[in-house]
């Protein structure tokens, strides 16, 4: 069971970043809901390339071939993750700043179409 505490944990942090997303009507907290998921994917990355007892996957002094080397892959994705995930959030924050400045309001229902 305790294995699965970081499935646990990645199952949380998804679903309390949908509900924010999906239930929220302030731009910001619904962003604030976008990064949650992000760090729930990337978590679960991490957990993907885990392996009990493994060691980092450096090659200049690799020990005997006794214990097992940590999955370099999902690492790698997650440092892209954090790095597209920033870029985008920097983006987000930039149209929501420019759509404070030309309506006052971060609701989302003041951005709707004309059938209001």
């Amino acid at each position: 069971m305790i294995a699965n505490i970081p499935y646990v944990a990645v199952a949380v942090l998804i679903i309390i970043g949908l509900y924010t997303v999906i239930f929220r009507k302030n731009l910001i907290k619904m962003l604030i809901g976008i990064t949650i998921i992000q760090s729930g994917v990337n978590l679960f990355l991490v957990s993907l390339g885990y392996r009990e007892g493994g060691i980092a996957p450096i090659f200049t002094s690799v020990p005997n071939t006794d214990s097992a080397m940590m999955y370099p892959v999902p690492q790698a994705l997650t440092l892209t993750s954090i790095v597209i995930g920033v870029a985008v959030l920097a983006l987000m924050l930039s149209f929501i700043v420019h759509m404070y400045r030309h309506t006052k309001s971060l609701d989302v229902r003041q951005f709707g179409g004309d059938d209001q």
